[in-house]
Protein backbone atom coordinates (compact mmCIF):
# COMPACT_ATOMS: atom_id res chain seq x y z
CA UNK A 1 0.00 0.00 0.00
CA UNK A 2 1.29 3.50 -1.01
CA UNK A 3 0.76 6.16 1.56
CA UNK A 4 0.55 9.56 1.09
CA UNK A 5 -0.05 12.40 3.45
CA UNK A 6 -3.60 13.30 2.45
CA UNK A 7 -4.38 10.42 0.42
CA UNK A 8 -4.01 6.54 0.27
CA UNK A 9 -4.04 4.60 -3.04
CA UNK A 10 -4.22 0.70 -2.09
CA UNK A 11 -3.31 -1.05 -5.15
CA UNK A 12 -5.65 -3.79 -6.86
CA UNK A 13 -5.76 -5.14 -10.44
CA UNK A 14 -7.09 -3.99 -13.61
CA UNK A 15 -9.57 -6.29 -15.16
CA UNK A 16 -7.84 -8.93 -17.40
CA UNK A 17 -9.62 -7.83 -20.18
CA UNK A 18 -8.55 -4.10 -19.32
CA UNK A 19 -4.79 -4.89 -18.25
CA UNK A 20 -4.95 -7.13 -22.13
CA UNK A 21 -6.03 -4.15 -23.80
CA UNK A 22 -2.96 -1.38 -22.28
CA UNK A 23 -0.60 -3.83 -22.61
CA UNK A 24 -1.77 -4.20 -26.48
CA UNK A 25 -1.89 -0.59 -26.76
CA UNK A 26 1.86 -0.39 -25.05
CA UNK A 27 3.35 -3.21 -27.44
CA UNK A 28 2.52 -1.60 -30.43
CA UNK A 29 3.94 1.61 -29.80
CA UNK A 30 7.17 -0.08 -28.89
CA UNK A 31 6.92 -2.87 -31.80
CA UNK A 32 6.24 0.13 -33.78
CA UNK A 33 9.29 2.22 -32.99
CA UNK A 34 6.83 5.22 -32.13
CA UNK A 35 7.68 5.25 -28.51
CA UNK A 36 10.87 4.01 -27.13
CA UNK A 37 9.82 3.92 -23.21
CA UNK A 38 7.21 4.51 -21.26
CA UNK A 39 5.48 4.29 -17.79
CA UNK A 40 1.33 4.08 -17.07
CA UNK A 41 -0.17 4.26 -14.01
CA UNK A 42 -4.23 3.40 -13.84
CA UNK A 43 -6.84 4.34 -10.45
CA UNK A 44 -10.31 3.48 -10.28
CA UNK A 45 -11.96 4.21 -6.90
CA UNK A 46 -8.90 5.46 -5.09
CA UNK A 47 -7.17 2.28 -5.86
CA UNK A 48 -4.10 1.70 -8.70
CA UNK A 49 -5.27 -1.11 -10.85
CA UNK A 50 -2.28 -0.92 -13.35
CA UNK A 51 0.98 0.04 -13.00
CA UNK A 52 3.79 -1.12 -16.20
CA UNK A 53 6.63 -0.03 -17.05
CA UNK A 54 7.90 -0.69 -21.33
CA UNK A 55 10.35 -0.55 -23.17
CA UNK A 56 13.82 1.28 -22.51
CA UNK A 57 14.45 4.64 -20.24
CA UNK A 58 17.63 5.18 -22.38
CA UNK A 59 18.06 2.76 -25.71
CA UNK A 60 21.64 3.57 -26.39
CA UNK A 61 22.41 2.20 -22.87
CA UNK A 62 20.03 -0.03 -22.84
CA UNK A 63 18.58 0.79 -19.74
CA UNK A 64 14.53 -0.86 -19.35
CA UNK A 65 12.39 1.72 -17.76
CA UNK A 66 11.28 1.23 -14.27
CA UNK A 67 7.87 2.22 -12.68
CA UNK A 68 9.57 5.22 -10.50
CA UNK A 69 12.02 6.64 -13.91
CA UNK A 70 12.07 10.00 -13.69
CA UNK A 71 10.92 12.57 -16.66
CA UNK A 72 11.54 15.75 -17.77
CA UNK A 73 7.41 17.02 -17.43
CA UNK A 74 7.04 19.82 -19.84
CA UNK A 75 2.98 21.31 -19.23
CA UNK A 76 2.55 18.54 -16.89
CA UNK A 77 4.08 21.25 -14.78
CA UNK A 78 1.04 23.05 -15.20
CA UNK A 79 -1.39 21.51 -13.33
CA UNK A 80 1.21 21.41 -10.47
CA UNK A 81 1.86 24.91 -10.35
CA UNK A 82 -1.97 25.65 -10.81
CA UNK A 83 -2.53 24.02 -7.73
CA UNK A 84 0.23 25.48 -5.95
CA UNK A 85 -1.70 28.79 -6.80
CA UNK A 86 -4.93 27.67 -5.80
CA UNK A 87 -3.64 26.33 -2.89
CA UNK A 88 -2.69 29.59 -1.63
CA UNK A 89 -6.23 31.03 -2.30
CA UNK A 90 -7.55 28.16 0.05
CA UNK A 91 -5.16 29.72 2.61
CA UNK A 92 -6.81 33.17 1.78
CA UNK A 93 -2.92 34.98 0.63
CA UNK A 94 -4.36 35.33 -3.03
CA UNK A 95 -7.59 35.38 -4.23
CA UNK A 96 -9.36 34.10 -7.52
CA UNK A 97 -10.27 37.82 -8.85
CA UNK A 98 -7.64 39.82 -7.61
CA UNK A 99 -5.30 41.73 -10.13
CA UNK A 100 -2.10 40.10 -10.26
CA UNK A 101 -0.46 43.79 -10.48
CA UNK A 102 -0.78 43.45 -6.60
CA UNK A 103 2.01 40.77 -6.71
CA UNK A 104 3.78 41.90 -9.64
CA UNK A 105 3.10 45.41 -10.38
CA UNK A 106 5.73 45.60 -12.52
CA UNK A 107 4.05 42.78 -15.11
CA UNK A 108 1.67 45.26 -16.54
CA UNK A 109 1.58 44.59 -20.44
CA UNK A 110 -0.81 46.21 -22.78
CA UNK A 111 -2.57 45.93 -25.96
CA UNK A 112 -1.27 46.58 -28.74
CA UNK A 113 -2.93 50.45 -29.30
CA UNK A 114 -0.91 50.84 -25.53
CA UNK A 115 -4.33 50.83 -23.94
CA UNK A 116 -3.42 49.07 -19.93
CA UNK A 117 -5.66 46.73 -18.49
CA UNK A 118 -5.95 44.94 -15.79
CA UNK A 119 -5.29 40.49 -15.40
CA UNK A 120 -6.62 38.21 -12.96
CA UNK A 121 -5.17 35.51 -11.36
CA UNK A 122 -7.76 33.41 -12.64
CA UNK A 123 -7.53 34.48 -15.89
CA UNK A 124 -3.21 33.52 -15.55
CA UNK A 125 -5.41 29.69 -14.07
CA UNK A 126 -7.69 29.56 -17.27
CA UNK A 127 -5.02 30.74 -20.32
CA UNK A 128 -7.77 33.81 -20.68
CA UNK A 129 -5.04 36.62 -19.54
CA UNK A 130 -3.50 37.59 -23.72
CA UNK A 131 -1.27 36.17 -23.38
CA UNK A 132 0.29 33.44 -26.33
CA UNK A 133 3.37 31.09 -27.01
CA UNK A 134 6.67 31.95 -29.02
CA UNK A 135 6.36 28.98 -30.20
CA UNK A 136 2.97 29.58 -31.80
CA UNK A 137 3.91 32.62 -33.40
CA UNK A 138 4.29 32.61 -37.19
CA UNK A 139 7.59 31.42 -38.85
CA UNK A 140 10.58 33.80 -37.83
CA UNK A 141 9.13 34.90 -35.01
CA UNK A 142 7.18 37.67 -33.73
CA UNK A 143 7.08 40.15 -30.76
CA UNK A 144 7.86 37.69 -28.09
CA UNK A 145 10.93 36.31 -30.35
CA UNK A 146 12.10 40.39 -30.35
CA UNK A 147 11.80 40.64 -26.79
CA UNK A 148 13.34 37.35 -26.61
CA UNK A 149 11.05 35.67 -24.62
CA UNK A 150 11.80 31.96 -23.63
CA UNK A 151 8.93 29.65 -23.58
CA UNK A 152 10.96 27.15 -20.46
CA UNK A 153 11.63 23.85 -22.71
CA UNK A 154 15.21 25.38 -23.51
CA UNK A 155 18.45 26.33 -21.63
CA UNK A 156 18.24 30.18 -20.99
CA UNK A 157 21.12 32.23 -19.22
CA UNK A 158 18.35 34.33 -17.59
CA UNK A 159 16.25 34.20 -14.65
CA UNK A 160 12.07 34.22 -13.99
CA UNK A 161 11.92 37.56 -13.40
CA UNK A 162 13.60 38.79 -16.62
CA UNK A 163 11.77 36.13 -18.39
CA UNK A 164 8.38 37.98 -17.07
CA UNK A 165 10.10 41.29 -17.96
CA UNK A 166 10.43 40.61 -21.30
CA UNK A 167 7.17 39.30 -21.24
CA UNK A 168 5.45 42.09 -20.11
CA UNK A 169 7.42 44.52 -23.16
CA UNK A 170 5.29 42.27 -25.72
CA UNK A 171 1.84 43.41 -26.72
CA UNK A 172 -0.95 41.34 -25.28
CA UNK A 173 -2.74 38.97 -27.92
CA UNK A 174 -6.66 40.68 -27.13
CA UNK A 175 -7.89 41.68 -23.87
CA UNK A 176 -7.82 39.46 -21.23
CA UNK A 177 -10.92 37.39 -20.67
CA UNK A 178 -12.36 37.95 -24.07
CA UNK A 179 -10.94 34.86 -25.62
CA UNK A 180 -8.57 31.62 -24.97
CA UNK A 181 -5.22 30.89 -25.87
CA UNK A 182 -2.75 28.25 -24.72
CA UNK A 183 0.26 30.51 -23.13
CA UNK A 184 3.23 30.93 -21.01
CA UNK A 185 0.51 32.30 -18.39
CA UNK A 186 1.71 29.77 -16.36
CA UNK A 187 5.09 30.98 -16.17
CA UNK A 188 3.69 34.02 -14.61
CA UNK A 189 1.38 32.90 -12.10
CA UNK A 190 4.89 30.60 -11.20
CA UNK A 191 6.32 34.80 -10.67
CA UNK A 192 3.19 35.32 -8.51
CA UNK A 193 3.55 32.47 -6.27
CA UNK A 194 7.46 33.07 -5.82
CA UNK A 195 6.96 36.60 -5.05
CA UNK A 196 3.49 35.77 -2.67
CA UNK A 197 5.55 33.02 -0.54
CA UNK A 198 9.09 35.15 -0.72
CA UNK A 199 10.71 32.49 -1.70
CA UNK A 200 11.38 30.61 -5.14
CA UNK A 201 9.09 29.23 -7.47
CA UNK A 202 10.87 25.98 -6.09
CA UNK A 203 10.80 26.39 -2.44
CA UNK A 204 7.23 27.61 -2.61
CA UNK A 205 5.63 24.69 -4.95
CA UNK A 206 7.80 22.09 -2.12
CA UNK A 207 5.89 23.85 0.30
CA UNK A 208 2.60 24.04 -0.80
CA UNK A 209 2.28 20.67 -2.64
CA UNK A 210 4.99 18.15 -2.59
CA UNK A 211 5.61 18.22 0.91
CA UNK A 212 1.40 18.03 1.86
CA UNK A 213 1.56 15.36 -0.70
CA UNK A 214 4.44 13.70 0.72
CA UNK A 215 6.33 13.80 -3.05
CA UNK A 216 10.08 13.48 -3.44
CA UNK A 217 10.67 12.71 -6.89
CA UNK A 218 8.56 16.07 -8.41
CA UNK A 219 10.52 19.05 -8.31
CA UNK A 220 12.64 21.55 -10.45
CA UNK A 221 15.68 19.57 -10.53
CA UNK A 222 16.53 15.82 -10.70
CA UNK A 223 16.94 14.48 -6.96
CA UNK A 224 18.42 11.24 -8.86
CA UNK A 225 20.05 10.81 -11.97
CA UNK A 226 20.06 7.35 -12.71
CA UNK A 227 16.42 7.44 -13.10
CA UNK A 228 16.22 9.96 -15.72
CA UNK A 229 15.15 8.91 -19.19
CA UNK A 230 16.52 9.97 -22.10
CA UNK A 231 14.31 12.06 -24.62
CA UNK A 232 13.69 11.14 -27.67
CA UNK A 233 12.35 12.64 -30.86
CA UNK A 234 10.13 10.75 -33.48
CA UNK A 235 11.53 10.46 -36.44
CA UNK A 236 11.82 7.56 -39.71
CA UNK A 237 12.15 4.48 -38.80
CA UNK A 238 12.68 4.66 -35.31
CA UNK A 239 12.85 8.12 -32.73
CA UNK A 240 16.21 9.59 -32.68
CA UNK A 241 17.49 11.14 -29.35
CA UNK A 242 17.65 14.35 -28.71
CA UNK A 243 20.62 16.41 -29.39
CA UNK A 244 21.31 19.86 -28.31
CA UNK A 245 18.22 22.45 -28.95
CA UNK A 246 15.66 21.00 -31.35
CA UNK A 247 13.36 23.53 -33.32
CA UNK A 248 10.51 21.55 -34.00
CA UNK A 249 7.23 22.96 -36.16
CA UNK A 250 4.70 21.18 -34.02
CA UNK A 251 1.45 23.47 -35.77
CA UNK A 252 1.92 23.92 -39.57
CA UNK A 253 2.84 27.48 -40.21
CA UNK A 254 4.49 28.44 -36.59
CA UNK A 255 7.60 29.37 -35.43
CA UNK A 256 8.01 26.04 -34.03
CA UNK A 257 8.70 24.86 -30.23
CA UNK A 258 12.67 25.24 -29.04
CA UNK A 259 13.32 22.01 -26.72
CA UNK A 260 16.41 21.22 -25.10
CA UNK A 261 16.82 18.04 -22.97
CA UNK A 262 19.87 19.48 -21.28
CA UNK A 263 17.74 21.73 -19.70
CA UNK A 264 16.99 19.66 -16.97
CA UNK A 265 20.43 18.94 -15.91
CA UNK A 266 20.93 23.01 -15.68
CA UNK A 267 21.01 23.68 -12.01
CA UNK A 268 20.91 27.64 -12.67
CA UNK A 269 18.07 27.52 -15.37
CA UNK A 270 14.80 29.83 -14.31
CA UNK A 271 11.93 27.80 -12.24
CA UNK A 272 9.54 27.80 -15.46
CA UNK A 273 5.75 27.35 -13.53
CA UNK A 274 5.05 25.94 -17.29
CA UNK A 275 7.23 23.35 -18.08
CA UNK A 276 10.18 23.25 -15.99
CA UNK A 277 9.81 20.38 -13.28
CA UNK A 278 10.72 17.15 -13.27
CA UNK A 279 8.93 13.67 -11.79
CA UNK A 280 7.47 10.18 -11.33
CA UNK A 281 4.16 9.14 -12.73
CA UNK A 282 2.87 7.83 -9.66
CA UNK A 283 3.92 10.91 -7.75
CA UNK A 284 1.77 13.09 -10.04
CA UNK A 285 -1.21 10.50 -10.02
CA UNK A 286 -0.76 11.15 -6.06
CA UNK A 287 -1.92 14.80 -7.38
CA UNK A 288 -4.64 13.94 -9.47
CA UNK A 289 -6.08 11.70 -7.30
CA UNK A 290 -5.78 14.19 -4.45
CA UNK A 291 -7.76 17.09 -6.28
CA UNK A 292 -10.56 14.19 -8.02
CA UNK A 293 -11.26 13.47 -4.50
CA UNK A 294 -11.91 16.43 -2.83
CA UNK A 295 -8.22 18.72 -2.34
CA UNK A 296 -6.81 16.62 0.26
CA UNK A 297 -4.44 18.37 2.65
CA UNK A 298 -3.89 21.42 -0.60
CA UNK A 299 -7.67 22.96 -0.63
CA UNK A 300 -10.97 22.56 0.50
CA UNK A 301 -13.36 20.27 -2.15
CA UNK A 302 -15.48 23.37 -3.37
CA UNK A 303 -11.78 24.84 -4.89
CA UNK A 304 -11.03 21.73 -6.08
CA UNK A 305 -13.93 21.37 -7.92
CA UNK A 306 -13.46 24.65 -9.50
CA UNK A 307 -10.03 23.67 -10.72
CA UNK A 308 -12.01 20.83 -12.89
CA UNK A 309 -14.96 23.38 -13.57
CA UNK A 310 -15.01 25.38 -17.47
CA UNK A 311 -13.93 28.68 -16.76
CA UNK A 312 -14.04 29.56 -20.91
CA UNK A 313 -17.59 29.77 -21.37
CA UNK A 314 -18.25 29.10 -25.09
CA UNK A 315 -14.82 29.86 -25.91
CA UNK A 316 -13.55 27.43 -28.72
CA UNK A 317 -10.05 26.02 -27.55
CA UNK A 318 -7.74 25.94 -30.25
CA UNK A 319 -6.31 22.44 -31.20
CA UNK A 320 -9.01 21.06 -28.34
CA UNK A 321 -12.48 20.61 -29.62
CA UNK A 322 -15.53 19.86 -27.28
CA UNK A 323 -13.33 21.37 -25.00
CA UNK A 324 -13.39 23.88 -22.21
CA UNK A 325 -10.50 25.02 -19.69
CA UNK A 326 -10.83 24.55 -16.23
CA UNK A 327 -8.12 26.34 -13.92
CA UNK A 328 -4.97 24.74 -14.66
CA UNK A 329 -6.35 22.05 -17.51
CA UNK A 330 -8.51 21.42 -20.18
CA UNK A 331 -12.47 20.35 -19.53
CA UNK A 332 -14.42 18.11 -21.44
CA UNK A 333 -17.72 19.40 -22.14
CA UNK A 334 -18.43 17.77 -25.64
CA UNK A 335 -17.30 13.73 -25.98
CA UNK A 336 -19.05 13.66 -29.32
CA UNK A 337 -17.06 16.42 -31.03
CA UNK A 338 -14.13 15.86 -28.63
CA UNK A 339 -14.20 11.89 -30.59
CA UNK A 340 -13.50 10.70 -26.89
CA UNK A 341 -14.95 7.93 -24.72
CA UNK A 342 -14.91 9.98 -21.60
CA UNK A 343 -17.24 11.48 -19.28
CA UNK A 344 -18.68 14.91 -19.64
CA UNK A 345 -16.40 16.95 -16.86
CA UNK A 346 -13.00 14.84 -18.16
CA UNK A 347 -9.81 16.68 -17.03
CA UNK A 348 -7.08 16.24 -19.39
CA UNK A 349 -4.07 17.61 -21.05
CA UNK A 350 -0.72 16.47 -22.05
CA UNK A 351 3.65 17.50 -21.86
CA UNK A 352 5.62 18.18 -25.10
CA UNK A 353 8.73 15.46 -24.15
CA UNK A 354 5.95 12.63 -24.59
CA UNK A 355 3.08 12.74 -21.85
CA UNK A 356 -0.44 12.40 -21.28
CA UNK A 357 -3.09 12.10 -18.22
CA UNK A 358 -6.41 12.44 -17.57
CA UNK A 359 -9.06 12.33 -15.15
CA UNK A 360 -12.76 11.35 -15.51
CA UNK A 361 -14.49 12.30 -12.13
CA UNK A 362 -17.88 10.19 -13.59
CA UNK A 363 -15.32 7.13 -13.55
CA UNK A 364 -13.44 7.99 -10.50
CA UNK A 365 -10.45 6.97 -12.73
CA UNK A 366 -7.32 8.78 -13.09
CA UNK A 367 -5.19 7.77 -16.09
CA UNK A 368 -1.28 8.26 -15.90
CA UNK A 369 1.31 7.67 -19.21
CA UNK A 370 4.40 9.12 -19.23
CA UNK A 371 6.89 8.19 -22.36
CA UNK A 372 10.54 9.48 -22.55
CA UNK A 373 9.19 10.41 -27.42
CA UNK A 374 7.87 13.23 -28.26
CA UNK A 375 5.61 13.55 -29.53
CA UNK A 376 3.54 10.23 -29.61
CA UNK A 377 3.21 10.44 -26.29
CA UNK A 378 1.14 13.83 -25.81
CA UNK A 379 -0.87 13.29 -28.91
CA UNK A 380 -0.12 10.59 -31.30
CA UNK A 381 -1.68 7.46 -31.61
CA UNK A 382 -0.32 5.89 -28.75
CA UNK A 383 -2.82 8.28 -26.72
CA UNK A 384 -5.74 7.05 -28.43
CA UNK A 385 -5.35 3.47 -27.95
CA UNK A 386 -4.31 4.00 -24.27
CA UNK A 387 -8.08 5.86 -23.66
CA UNK A 388 -10.10 3.55 -25.83
CA UNK A 389 -7.95 0.54 -24.00
CA UNK A 390 -9.07 1.68 -20.74
CA UNK A 391 -12.69 2.57 -21.27
CA UNK A 392 -12.93 -0.95 -23.10
CA UNK A 393 -16.80 -2.00 -23.56
CA UNK A 394 -19.58 -0.30 -21.78
CA UNK A 395 -19.77 -3.16 -19.24
CA UNK A 396 -16.44 -2.76 -18.01
CA UNK A 397 -16.97 0.66 -16.46
CA UNK A 398 -19.52 -0.68 -13.65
Amino acid sequence: MTVKASIVLSSAVATEPMQARIDAALNSALEDKRLVGAVVVVARRGEIIYRQAAGLADREAGIPMRTDALFRLSSVTKPITSAAAVALVAQGRIGLDDPIARWLPEFQPTLADGTRVTISVRQLLSHTAGLGYGFLEAPGGGAYARAGVCDGLEKASLTLDENIRRLASAPLLYRPGTDWGYSIATDVLGALIARVCETSLSEAVERLVCEPLGLTDTRFHVVDHTRLTAAYLNDDPAPRRMKGVEVIEVFENTAGIRMDADRALDDNAYHSGGSGMIGSAEEFLTLLETLRQGGGALMPASLAKEMGTVQTGSLELANWPGRGFGLGFTVLSDPQAAQAPESVGTWRLGGAFGHSWFVDPVQQLSVVAFTNTAFEGMFGQFTVDLCNAVYGRLEDRS
